[in-house]
């Protein structure tokens, strides 16, 4: 005799496989749905941990974390991506929008983050990246591990990809970073390209003085980027501002060691476009090897960097506290550099150096540096290096205010 009841029950059966077929294929746990997101405040909060993320310090959680963030990115409302307290390693990590939730969305590291260490796993120059996501907030007072140590070997290698990034903004809008702290990069740590309106604050990040290409936060082709309240001491720039770079702001950033707060390097390659509108104000660089630094390349294709200003900037110690160098990579390439420098501002500049010479505007005989102002430097010698100097050659430049050392005679 069948079943009467039998037909029905085939029928939602045969639902409910259709739908966990589903589910799976688009990364959701099943139990997902047996624990949804926490709500607070009206915000659905995604942990990591519901979704396969093992604070263990050593189980690769990458999966998990793409797996939670795209639950969150494709929710109703106002969602938020969670990783707790603990220690959770990770290989490369994508955060891919558009996303259908509610802006913005917030990504909030409270655990220490650890790179795995394991280089095959980074195929695409990043370990963590945002892509494509308009109106993101990321906070949480954990720590991004990079893990670089190992991997530092093979930075100068000729032949070798770069290492990854750290985190990387990429095609991003409206984004905001604050309260995090980075360390030991394989790579740079920060690093924001192809993006807009984007704030960056309250960070720190820290390397060794000897780590080769550890940037603290690199821009390239960025348009309305704030850079402030942060400290950062790496084995390379603490900020390097690269082309296609508008309306850029650095303030309040207290920087060493590392190579100082640089403009460039701009003209590598044939594809680069202009810069204008970089603000530098209120920092401190301790220990340095350069201080306000702009750095061009030879045979550069002909591009422009313009307005361009260092203002009320404390050096401590700093060996070139100010310096133009548009003479990179001369050696393998004669052509003298053809990125134009105009609108150039170094005011208020003060402290220590430990070089003899700590004013250099070394400019491109192609095109010379052109409105370059010097306005109340005062440079003393730290140690028994006898009486400053400045050099130039092939600058136009205007003093205001007084100057230590005296201004150059440009060549």
């Amino acid at each position: 005799m069948v079943n009467p009841g039998g037909g029905r029950g085939t029928v939602e059966a045969c639902l409910v496989l259709g739908i966990a077929c589903l589910l799976a294929l688009s990364g959701v746990r099943c139990d997902q749905l047996l624990h949804p997101p926490r709500r607070l405040g009206g915000e659905a909060v995604f942990d990591v941990t519901k979704f396969g993320a093992v604070a263990d310090g050593s189980t690769d959680s990458a999966i998990a974390l793409i797996r939670a963030w795209k639950a969150a990115c494709n929710s109703n409302g106002a969602a938020k991506l969670l990783i707790p307290r603990g220690e959770f390693a990770a290989g490369e990590v994508l955060f891919t929008g558009p996303c259908i939730a509610k802006k913005p969305i917030t990504i909030e590291i409270q655990g220490n983050l650890l790179a795995y260490e394991d280089p095959s796993a980074y195929t695409g120059g990043a370990w963590i990246m945002l892509e494509k996501v308009d109106g993101a907030v990321l906070k949480g007072g954990g720590t991004i591990n990079g893990r670089g140590k190992m991997l530092w070997q093979y930075a100068e290698t000729k032949d070798g990809p770069p290492l990854p990034v750290s985190f990387v903004f990429q095609t991003v809008q409206n984004a905001q970073m604050s309260n995090l702290n980075f360390v030991d990069s394989m790579g740079f740590h920060v690093k924001v390209t192809d993006s807009s309106n984007v704030d960056i604050k309250n960070i720190k990040i820290r390397a060794p003085g000897k780590s080769p290409n550890t940037d603290g936060i690199h821009l390239s082709s960025a348009i309305n980027v704030n850079i402030t309240d942060s400290i950062i001491g790496t084995g390379d720039d603490c900020v390097s501002i690269g082309h296609g770079t508008y309306n850029i702001l650095v303030a309040r950033i207290i920087c060493g060691p590392g190579h100082g707060l640089s403009v460039g390097s701009l003209g590598k390659r044939p594809t680069e476009t202009n810069l204008k509108g970089l603000t530098i104000i209120n920092c401190t660089l301790v220990g340095t090897t350069n201080g306000a630094r702009i750095k061009t390349y030879h045979a550069s294709p002909r591009i422009q960097a313009t307005s361009i200003l260092f203002q009320d900037i404390l050096m401590e110690r700093v060996k070139n506290p100010i310096i133009i160098d548009q003479h990179y990579d001369s050696k393998r390439r004669p052509e003298q550099s053809s990125v134009k420098l105009s609108d150039i501002h170094f005011r208020n500049i003060r402290g220590s150096t430990i070089s003899k010479v700590p004013v250099k505007l070394n400019c491109s005989s192609m095109f010379p540096c052109q409105g370059v102002e010097l306005a109340d430097i005062n440079l003393t010698p730290f140690g028994p290096i006898g009486p400053l100097t400045s050099a130039c050659s092939n600058a136009k430049f205007f003093i205001r205010g007084k100057l230590n050392p005296p201004a150059p005679v440009c060549k």
